[in-house]
């Protein structure tokens, strides 16, 4: 069977040589600041002025390249998005993550032939809404991480745009990122890419308990175990979480996840 593609976070430099170094199929990242239109803001991400030896590079070693531009864009930043797509059109990126429906649009005016990605923001969890995406030039979903294997193998048999599944990392309480929380409580908003995971911080319910525990945190998602029926269901690419953690975080997933799709493509699959 074609194997999916193993697709790996590069929140900075060493991480992208991390995930190259490790197995990845492909690598997925923001611009650093002042160019961050991305869902995290706060990684280190790849400097603009370094996006075309970035790409360079992925393609010598038959690797792709997905910039985010996965946050929600004020009018007035639309100019700077247009620059910045130019400059990942020029840069001959690999394809665009995105979550704004303009973003979506602008783009496909600057470049008809540029790959979009439906970020897993747009929460896209029908068939009708993925087929309207593609009416936008989505050609893969970022599914939300709320969808059961059922529920994505249901899908394939209903559309024929790509889908992309996060198979490790951490999990939002909310539905695919889309929490007013992080706003609420310290006016740093998620889908501006400054989420500062106020479910992960410490609580007491003083109703029933004075233990402090993150009650409002779900444990992290590690579906290795999953794997077989995850690739059995048609999904196109499995993705690793955590644009936000070390080098060495990604090489040992990435490593793992390599070895894991690798010996169920090479000797079949057994549940």
């Amino acid at each position: 069977m074609n194997p999916p593609e193993l697709l790996s976070p590069a929140g900075s430099e060493e991480c992208l040589y991390a995930a190259v170094e490790n197995g990845a199929d492909a690598v997925y990242f923001g611009l650093a600041k002042p160019h961050n239109f991305n869902a995290r803001g706060r990684a280190e991400n790849i400097p603009l002025e370094k996006l075309g030896d970035t790409m360079n590079f992925l393609h010598r070693r038959g690797m792709r390249g997905y910039l985010t531009l996965n946050t929600l864009i004020q009018f007035d930043e639309l100019p700077a998005v247009e620059s910045l797509l130019r400059e990942a059109i020029a840069a001959q990126i690999d394809a665009v993550i995105v979550q704004d429906i303009g973003v979506a649009r602008l783009a496909r005016r600057l470049c008809p032939e540029l790959p979009l990605h439906a970020s897993t923001q747009m929460s896209l969890t029908s068939a009708a809404a993925i087929e309207l995406a593609a009416t936008l030039g989505i050609r893969r979903v970022v599914l939300p991480r709320e969808l059961s294997i059922k529920q994505i193998a249901e899908l394939r048999r209903t559309t024929n745009v790509e889908l992309e599944c996060f198979v490790h990392g951490a999990l939002c309480i909310s539905y695919s990122g889309q929490c007013y929380a992080s706003l609420g409580l310290g006016g740093r908003s998620a889908n501006r890419g400054c989420c500062a995971q106020p479910c992960r911080l410490p609580y007491s319910v003083v109703q029933t308990s004075t233990k402090q525990k993150p009650i409002f945190s779900p444990h992290d998602l590690a579906a290795l175990p999953l794997l077989p029926k995850l690739m059995t269901s048609g999904v196109h690419a499995f993705k690793i979480e955590g644009r936000l953690k070390p080098p060495e975080y990604v090489a040992e997933v990435t490593k793992i996840y390599r070895e894991a799709i690798d010996h169920f493509a090479d000797n079949g699959i057994e549940f």
